[in-house]
């Protein structure tokens, strides 16, 4: 069944995670009012919002004070709606709004749809937030670029000859 939700004026856009480097699940989550919505993305996912975010951002005048902090730490909750596939980015110059519209990673005719409606300042710091997060995380192999594990990594370059060590 899909559902649609719709953040007209959102009083909080974020992006975090849950667990260790190697096991966090990273979320996408947005409030307005007493309506919230945490939706589960990709790492990439992430990366490519937050350096897409970046650019968008360079054209247009500074923003304001941009949340950071606490301020940007999940809510707790409950459930995820759903697993993210595809997110689009786009510029009210009208509104002076970022607008996500985010669709669910679905087999069905109809997915979910999330669309939020960020102030300049919300997308900065969903930029920063996001690549932040995402810097943290374990670093990738100089040869495969997957990531390299604490415990041993056995690179598909290599062909398991040797493993490149953090």
């Amino acid at each position: 069944m899909s559902e649609f939700y719709e953040f007209a004026a959102p009083t909080l856009v974020t992006i975090g995670t849950i667990g260790a480097p190697g096991h966090r699940v990273f979320s996408l989550q947005a409030r307005q009012g007493i309506e919230l919505v945490t939706l589960k993305v990709e790492k990439q996912q992430v990366a490519a919002l937050a350096q897409h975010l970046g650019e968008l951002l360079k054209d247009l005048s500074r923003p304001g004070h941009i949340p950071e902090g606490t301020e940007l730490d999940l809510d707790p909750f409950v459930e995820t709606a759903f697993d993210v596939g595809a997110i689009g980015v786009a510029y009210d110059a009208q509104a002076d709004r970022v607008i996500l519209v985010v669709e669910e990673r679905s087999q069905d005719e109809e997915p979910s749809e999330a669309r939020l409606s960020l102030s300049r300042e919300q997308a900065a710091a969903l930029a920063i937030r996001g690549t932040v997060l995402v810097e943290s995380g374990r670093p990738p192999c100089p040869l495969c670029g997957f990531p390299l594990d604490p415990s041993g990594h056995a690179c598909p370059r290599t062909n398991g000859n040797r493993s490149p060590s953090l």
